[in-house]
């Protein structure tokens, strides 16, 4: 089924999708990890592409920003396009001195203040909680492979920006009692449950407000290989 922000055809995606936030980074995983990608849809630039890795089928689609458009990306991707995993790979700004910038983190769950849950299916919850099996999947990789995967309480924002009189991040850290943040995980991990699907979230921290080091946008699209890498072993064995 073609839908109004996606004209990829009804077997165009892989079982799993691979889904960072920036189409740019969707294009770079493309063109340098798969095998013969396809692109399989470019409304509003929302580049999604389907290849192999190591013979495998895999897709991997931007999301956009925010709770509201992985929200719609990912919700198409299982409704209607017979997705049955996503992972999405992204940044995360970290709350924690455990947490440096480049490390590399699987979320154990992800909270929102956000009303997406409420209006979306009637949900008043506002932690939820990526596939066991999938985290187990991926934190096993992790230790074949050599990387570090850091499990973290994640925080979903709503909001990039915040006034400051709400009392900074150090006020969000203690109140949402998590360690990092981003804006996509807590929609993707409501889609999943609501559709019976399965989602995880892997990130790697691109900047941290305790002593305000940061990537910069260069170094977010192009050099998270450990994460993408991560990603793609674990994807195939799913």
């Amino acid at each position: 089924m073609i839908t109004p922000h996606n004209n990829a055809k009804e077997h165009d995606f892989a079982k799993t999708v691979l889904m960072p936030g920036d189409p740019l980074r969707a294009k770079y995983i493309a063109e340098t990890f798969l095998e013969s990608p396809r692109l399989v849809n470019e409304v509003r630039n929302m580049l999604a592409y389907t290849g192999t890795y190591k013979g495998e089928p895999i897709s991997v689609m931007a999301s956009g920003m925010g709770i509201p458009s992985i929200g719609i990306y990912s919700y198409e991707l299982f409704k209607f396009f017979g997705v049955e995993n996503i992972v999405r790979i992204g940044s995360a700004g970290s709350y924690s001195e455990r947490l440096q910038v480049r490390d590399v983190v699987l979320a154990e769950y992800a909270f929102s203040a956000s009303t997406f849950a409420l209006r979306s299916s009637g949900s008043q919850e506002h932690i939820f909680y990526p596939d066991a099996q999938l985290n187990d999947i991926i934190s096993t990789k992790a230790e074949e492979l050599g990387i570090t995967c850091k499990k973290a309480k994640v925080h979903s924002s709503d909001a990039f920006y915040t006034a400051p009189e709400l009392g900074g991040w150090e006020n969000i850290r203690d109140t949402t009692q998590t360690e990092c943040v981003e804006m996509e995980s807590f929609g993707l991990f409501h889609n999943a449950k609501v559709l019976g699907k399965r989602a995880a979230c892997i990130l790697t921290i691109s900047d941290a407000f305790y002593n305000e080091v940061a990537l910069s946008a260069e170094e977010r699209q192009n050099s998270f290989t450990q994460m993408m890498t991560l990603a793609l072993e674990s994807a195939i064995t799913f």
